[in-house]
């Protein structure tokens, strides 16, 4: 099956990404546009879930401001995460059927694309039965929070990199007390090469997802909603 996979050059604000988004889960819907999933970063952002709850934040509105990192109730599944640069987001709006057509296979299969992620960089990844995401011994690499409309999901996963993991400790990271929080730069005490991790993580989407990906680098969409591709290139 044909899939768009579109990039981004540099991290977005959190709004920016929930606009297109919403624009590209109403054209899906319409079959307006292949499955499509988004790879970015985010700027400094704290999104609660809907079974994310206030009191898991450890710091007023106005802190959070003076440290530059907005807070958003999502739509999405899940408690309350953190994003920054050196953090992929994998965001998925793709129609789910046959076997993949519910919530816990779509789940088990954004788990499958990290742990498949870790290993390729000699991590050891693993799931924790009860909790969703990817683990590590050192702690949680991704976690996923996600919503189904019509059948087409959006949202998806937030994959730990090289960023700064100070913002997981203003807030009780998807509702778990005392759960670490890890990076594969905290992991392998290395940087890795982000572009190399967005390849593999789209790498594993394909084939976890069964979707043949045509990659852009960056979407636009007019006024009147016609959305434009830029800078095609091969997978």
């Amino acid at each position: 099956m044909k899939a768009y996979a579109i990039q981004f050059p540099n991290p977005i604000p959190y709004q920016q990404g929930l606009d297109l988004q919403r624009h590209l889960l109403k054209a899906r819907q319409n079959d307006e546009i292949p499955d499509t999933v988004l790879i970015l970063e985010h700027t400094p952002t704290i999104t609660l879930g809907n079974r994310g709850r206030d009191n898991y934040l450890l710091k007023t509105r106005e802190e959070y401001k003076k440290l530059g990192i907005e807070v958003f109730h999502a739509e999405r599944g899940g408690d309350v995460t953190y994003h920054a640069p050196g953090q992929w987001v994998l965001y998925p709006i793709i129609r789910l059927n046959g076997k993949d057509a519910n919530s816990h296979n779509h789940l088990w299969n954004l788990e499958e694309i990290a742990i498949r992620t870790l290993a390729d960089f000699e991590i050891d990844g693993f799931r924790i039965e009860g909790k969703s995401g990817a683990w590590t011994k050192q702690g949680k690499v991704a976690a996923i929070g996600f919503r189904l409309k019509r059948w087409v999901a959006f949202h998806g996963m937030s994959f730990n990199v090289n960023l700064d993991l100070h913002g997981f400790q203003t807030i009780v990271p998807c509702g778990l007390v005392g759960q670490p929080v890890a990076s594969m730069q905290t992991i392998t005490r290395t940087t890795q090469p982000m572009e190399a991790v967005r390849a593999r993580l789209l790498n594993n989407f394909s084939e976890v997802c069964n979707r043949e990906l045509e990659i852009f680098q960056g979407l636009e969409i007019s006024e009147d909603g016609t959305i434009s591709y830029e800078q095609r290139k091969e997978p």
